[in-house]
């Protein structure tokens, strides 16, 4: 390794500033935050959730979790939970490539006691995904241009995204 100690210092910075950024998406997107979307998005950035949905520029993007549909689902216990991404850093640009879970209220399920712990009705995963998140450092720190959601569903589509988390 020929990297100096400033250079090994500032990868550092640029993952966790990355890990930050994406971390923060669920919160937001479980709160209907709006306020994130327009500060992590590039003004002109870019969301793909598949089949046809998606958003350009921020302050659209952050509309979405502003829509009834959206404040009904967090109303009824909508949860985003997101795995740790792997983040390549290419000096102003990075990609980042992470797993993230919908979970719900399982309000249908029979109640189970977990000792020390209460009886729920537990939780049921809705939906599992795969992200591509692309991202660019400006004058303003690191900024979402373009992220992109596939179901793991048993298409290649998720599959593919995932495969150039691994490819280099």
């Amino acid at each position: 390794m020929n990297d100096s100690l400033e250079d090994r210092v500032r990868a550092v910075e640029d993952k966790l500033a990355i890990f930050h950024l994406i971390a923060s998406h669920p919160p937001a997107a479980d709160t209907g935050t709006d306020r994130y979307y327009r500060d992590a998005f590039a003004a002109d950035g870019e969301m793909d959730l598949g089949g046809g949905k998606g958003a350009r520029g921020n302050a659209t993007i952050g509309a979405l979790v502003k829509t009834p549909e959206h404040q009904a689902a967090i109303a009824g216990g909508l949860c985003h939970f997101a795995g740790l991404p792997r983040v390549e850093v290419d000096g102003d640009s990075a990609v980042a490539i992470s797993y993230l879970q919908i979970i719900t209220p399982d309000r249908q399920a029979a109640p189970r006691e977990v000792p020390g712990h209460g009886s729920t009705t537990g939780f049921r995963i809705h939906r599992v995904g795969a992200n591509r998140w692309e991202l660019r450092r400006g004058k303003d720190g690191w900024k979402v241009v373009r992220r992109t959601l596939r179901a793991l569903d048993g298409t290649d589509d998720a599959q593919a995204l995932l495969r150039t988390a691994i490819a280099s």
